[in-house]
């Protein structure tokens, strides 16, 4: 596979955790990352990360958010030598509850960096304060966004 296929699937596998609710396994792809949160600031670790989702995500009796994250139009870009990689995409989240009809929720971009470590990329780095659109996340994130 190539090292694009495998950046992309962490950003696809990141997506599918968070929407089947697996909290601590979206955690552990950041856990030597360093993220870049609203307002300027930053977590870094599996930890902080697990701690931030349980603070602003809602999980529903189904065991998820009842959401959908769609992360498409990805560029990547690749130095092997290096051992490094970027990559820069857009995110919508869809949602449905009991109260909330199906509907887009948000919308914004990723700026993420990657490293090759022991023969497996990572992510090194997530840029998560680019939040372009803002639809209705009362049913989504405990806290208010915006």
């Amino acid at each position: 596979m190539s090292p694009e296929a495998h950046v992309t699937n962490l950003l696809y596998r990141y997506a599918e955790l968070m929407n089947e609710g697996r909290l601590e396994e979206v955690a552990a792809l950041f856990a030597k990352a360093r993220v870049k949160m609203g307002g300027g600031t930053e977590v870094e670790g599996a930890a902080p990360m697990l701690a931030q989702w349980h603070t602003f995500v809602r999980i529903y009796p189904c065991s998820t958010p009842g959401t959908r994250h769609l992360v498409t139009n990805p560029i990547v870009a690749v130095d092997e030598a290096a051992g490094t990689a970027t990559c820069r995409s857009y995110y919508t989240v869809f949602q449905q509850t009991p109260d909330l009809p199906l509907q887009p929720i948000c919308m914004g971009r990723y700026h993420d960096s990657f490293v090759l470590e022991d023969g497996a990329w990572r992510f090194a780095t997530r840029d998560y304060s680019m939040l372009d659109y803002l639809g209705d996340l009362s049913q989504h994130l405990m806290l208010p966004v915006g």
